[in-house]
């Protein structure tokens, strides 16, 4: 019979009398909760900043002067908030406290000059410094020569070839688009129409960035630094399908163009943007713009109306964000307010999960279907909305959430969770982000793909928040599955005893997500590799108590440099050690400590550190509501646990 982790008596209502609501850390979890409840929506959700690096910031401005919808007072608050980022190297970093890095760099100069700032100015002076030094613009990512080429700063021979004929290509051909992540498929599409036809940004100031290439751009050999032999082939077939590019009839590319405008006008998802991300609304609006859709036409004002939803407004600043996260931030701020709750539902999760189910999916079209048209729906999506892109993180965090908290009430939605989640499984066991089986890994080596994210294959992170879903929904059939993912996720530890983070900074996140699952699961928390893995957290505990962990961890090179601690991955390690039975070490109670002693004013934390990958070594990101949900989570179950143990 498969075994389940049954939460104790004890550990579900610590007994009447108990301590709770005396003492320091009680007094701690109290205004954290507070802290966090004052924050709730009036309709029961939480929400909160997303922040990316400057990337997105600038691209808005480039989009506005592509467009000629200039906005001055909104593109001076834009400079206000790129010069502020701008770093000691005189660049613009992925993440807080990081290093160079040249497609920003590139970006943020080139708008803050569209915006009017003199290349003589001191901070442009130092920014084209570093981009020369690095360089040059002719060194930066495929993603901003495509935008460089748009604005005639680069040759169209400086980006891949990517004709929307494309569009027509069978499923059963080594590229199509169903073989993609979400991501990739949403920013693609209407990018094949704009380097299609080629069109030339409005640029109504006629400024140009030729002081930032150390090779005039035309006579630039190198755009494409190949380092494999399968990327060697694919250049050269890229080059072979630019030079038949005039031959291609012109009825076929006017097919092609309207197979991919019928694409992507299907997903617009209104005012939450094609996809619910901005990449994807850029280029939808650009091209949704070229293809003669008037301004006034309701998709290109719900497009422009759903990018400006992404500004968030500071004093004298603002920027964009990538996108937004309410359901992922409400599930796991319900999962916190819960544990301080002595696991208890209240009214302010009930409204939360109200809210939740009320966003569950179903029927609708979706293209995780491609893969499984026969599969139930199910899911819950990232944003707001975004119907054709639930995904298996966010569902699982969810119904995990409504398992614990009232799984009589919400049985409907956890069971159309846990069936969605059942028949999404990856034929190696584990679960990937938003589809099955997106792993043609051959991809990664075109040459569009140099971010080396084009895909969305089974990972660590994700595996185990859908083990936990399986497991809490009781279903015997899904032992199966629960045996396999766990078989996964035995492959996938590496040898120090740790597991990668996709989703978040990074092996602290990814070993916390395991541990947890793995605890759910009902796994013998004595066997080696566990053990492991708990040696390993311990071993990344700081003096000062916490734990810490850089993005460029993401870069083997720079994996265990030191890390200032965090309250959000202090936080990850204390979950993970307490969920694999250490909640009495020494190295829990120091961590317990530490988060009391940093404790804000308002009752919660705050670090200025970037949380997690968007798409590691290429593009971050800042959940501004991790220092305020994890926190709390941690130190109510350490509360918890202690409470039940002791009683």
């Amino acid at each position: 019979m498969m075994k389940r982790y049954l939460v104790t008596e004890a550990e579900a209502r610590p007994a009447a009398g108990s301590d709770l609501g005396r003492g320091p850390l009680e007094h701690a979890v109290e205004r954290a909760r507070k802290g966090l409840e004052r924050l709730q929506k009036e309709d029961g959700h939480w929400v909160f900043e997303l922040e990316a690096d400057c990337t997105i910031p600038a691209e808005y401005v480039l989009m506005m002067h592509f467009m000629d919808e200039i906005d001055s007072g909104l593109e001076q608050r834009l400079a206000v908030f790129l010069r502020s980022h701008q770093a000691a190297h005189g660049g613009w970093p992925l993440y807080a406290g990081g290093d160079f890095d040249i497609s920003c760099s590139v970006k943020a100069y080139y708008a803050l000059k569209l915006i009017g700032d003199s290349p003589e100015a001191t901070h442009m002076l130092r920014a084209r410094e570093a981009i020369l030094a690095h360089g040059g613009a002719a060194a930066s990512n495929v993603f901003t020569r495509i935008t460089l080429a748009l604005f005639g700063q680069v040759p169209w021979r400086a980006v891949p070839f990517i004709p929307v004929e494309i569009m027509l290509l069978p499923r059963w051909f080594p590229f199509h688009v169903s073989k993609v992540s979400y991501w990739s498929r949403t920013v693609m599409v209407p990018l094949f129409i704009l380097c299609s036809l080629k069109p030339k940004a409005r640029n109504p100031r006629a400024v140009d960035i030729r002081d930032l290439f150390v090779t005039p751009p035309e006579g630039e050999q190198d755009y494409f630094r190949v380092k494999t032999r399968l990327g060697r082939v694919f250049l050269v077939l890229d080059r072979l399908g630019r030079a038949l590019e005039p031959v291609i009839p012109r009825a076929i590319r006017r097919h092609a163009i309207q197979r991919a405008e019928s694409w992507f006008t299907e997903r617009l998802n209104g005012t939450d943007g094609l996809g619910g991300i901005f990449p994807a609304m850029v280029n939808a609006y650009e091209s949704l713009v070229l293809l003669g859709y008037p301004k006034d036409h309701p998709y290109c004002i719900e497009t422009k109306e759903a990018l400006k939803k992404l500004l968030v407004a500071g004093e004298d600043s603002i920027y964009c964000q990538p996108c937004v996260s309410p359901v992922w931030d409400t599930a796991i701020a319900a999962h916190a307010v819960f544990e301080a709750n002595g696991r208890r539902a209240s009214a302010s999760i009930r409204r939360a999960l109200n809210w939740l189910q009320d966003r569950q999916l179903g029927e609708e079209p979706g293209d995780w279907r491609e893969t499984r048209p026969d599969l139930k729906g199910g899911g819950w999506a990232f944003q707001y909305a975004n119907p054709h892109y639930p995904d298996l993180d966010d569902t699982s965090m969810v119904g995990w959430a409504m398992c614990l908290i009232d799984p009589q009430r919400y049985k409907w939605s956890t069971h159309a969770a846990a069936e969605w989640i059942h028949g999404m499984r990856s034929k190696n066991g584990g679960y990937g982000s938003f589809d099955a089986d997106n792993t043609c890994y051959y991809l990664n080596h075109i040459p569009f793909a140099d971010h080396g994210a084009l895909l969305d294959p089974p990972t660590s992170d994700v595996t185990a928040r859908c083990i936990a879903l399986l497991v809490l929904a009781g279903e015997p059939r899904y032992k199966t599955a629960i045996a396999a993912a766990i078989g996964f996720l035995r492959n996938e530890q590496e040898a120090d005893g740790s597991w990668f983070g996709r989703w978040g900074t990074n092996y602290i996140y990814g070993t916390w997500s395991v541990l947890s699952a793995l605890r759910i699961a009902g796994e013998d928390f004595s066997q080696p590799y566990l053990r492991r893995a708990v040696e390993w957290l311990e071993s990344m505990q700081q003096s000062d108590g916490g734990w810490g962990e850089s993005n460029g961890s993401y870069f083997p090179a720079q994996r265990g440099e030191y890390h200032p601690s965090t309250a959000f991955q202090t936080a990850w390690a204390l979950l993970g050690l307490m969920a694999a039975g250490e909640v009495s070490s020494e190295a829990v109670r120091r961590g317990v400590d530490y988060l009391l002693t940093r404790q804000g004013a308002d009752g919660l934390w705050h670090d200025e550190g970037f949380t997690a990958p968007g798409f590691p070594r290429v593009f971050y990101l800042k959940y501004h509501g991790y220092t305020k949900y994890f926190p709390l989570w941690a130190m109510a179950q350490f509360r918890n646990l202690t409470l039940a143990a002791r009683d």
